[in-house]
């Protein structure tokens, strides 16, 4: 049986990209990380941004400041009436660390084809005692319709109460975790239910990704033409 690997993790430094973004003393390293943990904590926590379905928060520090970037489906409820309540997070924020904070929003264009927010949709209706295979139906097909080329989503625990614990899954298009060009989205969460606990993953196909081949088509657009190749586009113009 193969080996389940985070398929961001798998593609770090190829085609994805570190969520927390900074260079400390080696002996400082364990006290910034739990820091960072505990912005990430503090920040989903916040009343400010509660109902702000956040699928990704970014941390970039520099020596005299923090800017976290948060990723949000919603970004009118963080604003807030005139910036209000971003100033409210910030001063919020600012309290765990000893730097300025600086909060940036980025809005996601198609919540449905998003794997964090697609698993926190699914896990909103198991806790709502809703049918598992229709949450799961529903948030595949609008996937599907908003652009995505695949889409697979796990459920694992005690689904609809059942004794025993399993797992289920649904899958609609392909989603080659293999390939480490292609471009996965995965996002988990769980849904605490009556139950226990049921945990749910989503991958999501979003094509590939020819960063190679797009440089080369661009170095060829950008590249002088030769001698012998102007040469013999002068000819063709003259015999026209």
């Amino acid at each position: 049986m193969g080996q389940k690997v985070n398929p961001i993790g798998l593609r770090l430094g190829v085609n994805k990209t570190w969520k927390s973004k900074w260079y400390v003393d080696p002996r400082e390293y364990a006290e910034t990380l739990h820091e960072d943990l505990k912005l990430r904590k503090a920040l989903v926590e916040c009343p400010e941004v509660q109902g702000a379905e956040i699928s990704d928060v970014e941390i970039i520090r520099k020596p005299q400041r923090i800017t976290i970037v948060i990723t949000t489906s919603r970004p009118g409820i963080i604003i807030g009436s005139k910036g209000a309540n971003v100033e409210k997070l910030g001063a919020r924020l600012q309290k765990l660390s000893n730097k300025k904070v600086q909060i940036k929003i980025k809005e996601i264009k198609k919540p449905e084809a998003d794997a964090q927010l697609i698993a926190m949709n699914v896990a909103k209706q198991l806790v709502s005692r809703g049918s598992f295979r229709r949450a799961m139906k529903t948030a595949v097909s609008k996937a599907i319709q908003s652009g995505a080329q695949g889409v697979k989503i796990r459920l694992s625990g005690r689904i609809g109460g059942a004794e025993i614990a399993r797992s289920e899954w649904m899958k609609e298009g392909r989603v080659p975790l293999h390939t480490l060009r292609s471009d996965i989205d995965y996002g988990f969460t769980t849904a605490n239910t009556t139950f226990g606990v049921i945990g749910v993953k989503v991958w999501v196909f979003n094509g590939e990704i020819y960063d190679r081949a797009i440089k080369e088509d661009a170095g060829g657009l950008v590249r002088k033409p030769s001698k012998s190749e102007s040469l013999e586009a002068r000819d063709r113009k003259s015999v026209v």
